[in-house]
């Protein structure tokens, strides 16, 4: 997994690159709760992500949780197909910010 992050105002947006799944997500976490914890909306790019397991949900959801407690926003944009599959088999459409 690689990714890039751009910043323009108050938000982060992160391009992840890759599989996202048990092995990467500490890796992801880092990546993202910074950015979280410093106040900013966070845009997660997922348009390059082509597998996602169970763990890298979680990470979907324990960064909305951060964001909601912080009073920020987690957006998910441009989803590839199989991890918009993932997210949508554990109906988290609705709970998560998909744009």
């Amino acid at each position: 997994m690689t990714y890039k992050i751009t910043e323009e105002d108050n938000i982060s947006t992160i391009f992840l690159d890759g599989e996202i799944d048990m092995d990467k997500t500490e890796e992801v976490k880092e990546v993202i709760f910074p950015k979280i914890d410093s106040g900013k909306d966070v845009v997660l790019n997922l348009s390059n992500v082509q597998y996602m397991d169970s763990s890298g949900i979680s990470v979907l959801i324990e960064s909305h949780q951060k964001a909601l407690e912080k009073g920020t926003k987690v957006i998910i944009k441009d989803v590839s197909k199989s991890v918009l599959k993932v997210i949508m088999m554990a109906k988290l459409e609705q709970i998560l910010n998909l744009e």
